[in-house]
């Protein structure tokens, strides 16, 4: 865990030889649409939650930028599970305004209920996944995003419940606004 949290901290502040004029700082929020697949039926079930963090967006060479971010995230399905995650993107601007995105997302597990009862026991408190997205920048200042998270990683303790099964990963399309305010 070490080596991953170090990796992160090399990544996001990795890039101290540009000029801080260019790096952009913002917040974002917005909606999940949140399941976990895995062999437990019961798992299908899909929730809405919310999103919300901060953002920064770094200018790498002509047309590609790097956006580090820092989000809660409500996700599960029949169990509401909520993570800090950093995503860590790569963005190719097609133009000035609109840009894909992609990369590797870790999540920390915050908490995990169902029906008011705390199951964190059955999870495990790290998860990987990869992004895939759009966005749109509106005047430079105003984001939209559009986001597919792709768990990679099994979350499950490997002990089935009637919450679990013993392979189970996050799946999260979010929709998201966001406002770069310097």
């Amino acid at each position: 865990m070490k080596k991953v949290l170090l990796f992160t901290a090399l990544a996001v502040f990795g890039f101290t030889n540009l000029n801080a004029q260019e790096i952009k700082l913002g917040i974002k929020g917005g909606l999940n649409f949140a399941q976990i697949k895995g062999e437990n039926s019961q798992q299908n079930n899909r929730i809405t939650d919310f999103n919300l963090g901060i953002m920064a967006e770094i200018p790498i060479a002509n047309r590609f930028t790097f956006q580090p971010e820092l989000l809660y995230s409500g996700q599960g399905s029949s169990v509401n599970l909520n993570y800090l995650n950093i995503p860590l993107m790569a963005k190719y601007n097609l133009t000035k305004e609109f840009s894909l995105e992609a990369g590797p997302q870790i999540g920390f597990l915050l908490s995990a209920n169902a029906n008011g009862n705390n199951v964190k026991s059955s999870f495990k408190t790290l998860d990987f996944s990869l992004n895939f997205g759009l966005s749109y920048q509106l005047n430079n200042k105003i984001y939209f995003g559009a986001r597919y998270n792709l768990g990679l990683s099994n979350i499950s303790t490997g002990v089935a419940t009637q919450y679990t099964s013993t392979k189970i990963k996050n799946e999260v399309f979010q929709l998201s606004i966001g406002y770069f305010l310097f």
